[in-house]
């Protein structure tokens, strides 16, 4: 898909006129970078001060009824009795016949017939059908498009008070709020929530109201040293954390079980979409494991790289990027099972054995729920 058939965030006018660089991602036409520093600065000022991303690609999906929050708990993976009104969890849709994972989301409760799944760019229409399909009488699951923006670092709170907008309530939950702006309050819901590893929140508005929220968050972060924030440092952030990419660490041919993300399952639950399958590879044991990889030279991985250990391969890089924190080659790979955590392997990159040592993620130390 190209630009000019791509569909556009409600800040898209906003991203122009700063000088974005663009690019296609989900079938959305985001900004990769600023300018003034690009992909180096935007990681470096959610790493050690604040920045705000533009992430209205992501769906918004309402599912609200009588038995709302029993079908979504019948149809996803997590078990939503984890959590009450108010609270959020991160969770997965997974094929019922093969356990690979069509959509990794978040759920927000809002009452047990009344919740928000906000599913990645590309997979919303996928998801609406497959929970349509399989909804009761009475529960409705409606695309609710939105305008989502990012505010995530250190001082994320600050920037948020200084908006006099709610900070501070605990990891995985969300609070309503306005905001002040022209001759009318802007609705708000204002979620501790985030991809990047740090502490930060993610502010839900109306699309017609994106561009004044945009514009009120970065007058307020400007004293706390605020940037603009595209996709190519929201991917840097999340590798450093070891934050699974649907379409490359994680996807349909690709289960839970695979890729660590186990925690995630409600596995004494009667009923889930995959449950059969990914109980049966769960006591068989799986037959590639997602691991980490951090380089112990000057390699850089990046997707598809054979990665070895012997001379024999055990498996595929699926995310590999230039650490900025680090300052090092990092990556996530779905290696053999019986290559372990401290293990060398080699990566072959651009003709060349580069040497990695297999790492548990996070590769770097934040403080994402302080």
């Amino acid at each position: 898909m190209g630009p000019e058939s791509a569909r556009h965030s409600p800040l898209h006018d906003r991203h122009v006129a700063l000088g974005a660089k663009m690019a296609v991602f989900g079938g959305w036409e985001m900004p990769l970078e600023y300018p003034g520093g690009g992909v180096l600065k935007e990681h470096t000022a959610v790493r050690e001060a604040v920045g705000v991303f533009d992430v209205s690609h992501l769906g918004t999906l309402r599912v609200r009824g009588p038995a709302a929050a029993a079908h979504v708990d019948a149809c996803l993976t997590n078990a939503l009795d984890r959590i009450g009104s108010g609270q959020a969890q991160y969770t997965l849709a997974c094929d019922d016949a093969t356990g690979g994972v069509v959509d990794d989301l978040i759920a927000y409760r809002i009452s047990d017939s009344d919740l928000v799944l906000v599913p990645n760019a590309a997979n919303t229409h996928e998801l609406a059908g497959r929970l349509r399909a399989d909804a009761p009488d009475g529960v409705e699951v409606v695309d609710q498009q939105q305008a989502i923006l990012a505010v995530q670092g250190p001082r994320s709170d600050e920037l948020l008070a200084a908006a006099e907008l709610p900070a501070g309530h605990p990891y995985l939950s969300f609070a309503s709020a306005t905001l002040s702006a022209s001759s009318d309050d802007v609705p708000l819901v204002v979620c501790r929530t985030g991809y990047t590893g740090e502490r930060g929140y993610e502010v839900m508005t109306p699309a017609d109201t994106a561009e004044r929220v945009w514009e009120a968050l970065l007058r307020a972060g400007a004293p706390l040293g605020v940037r603009p924030c595209g996709l190519g440092a929201r991917d840097t952030l999340r590798t450093e954390m070891g934050y699974p990419l649907h379409g490359q660490d994680i996807g349909p041919d690709v289960t839970p079980v695979q890729a660590r993300l186990g925690w995630a399952v409600g596995w004494d639950k009667p009923r889930f979409w995959g449950r059969d399958v990914l109980s049966a590879e769960r006591a068989e044991g799986p037959s590639r494991v997602r691991r980490g990889l951090v380089a112990a030279g000057r390699g850089i991985p990046r997707p598809h790289m054979t990665v070895s250990r012997g001379g024999h391969a055990v498996g595929a890089v699926t995310s590999g990027t230039f650490s900025p924190t680090l300052r090092s080659g990092v990556g996530l790979a779905l290696l053999a099972p019986d290559v372990r955590d401290g293990d060398e392997v080699h990566v072959e990159v651009r003709g060349r054995e580069e040497a990695f040592v297999v790492t548990k993620p996070p590769f770097v130390a934040t403080d994402v729920r302080g």
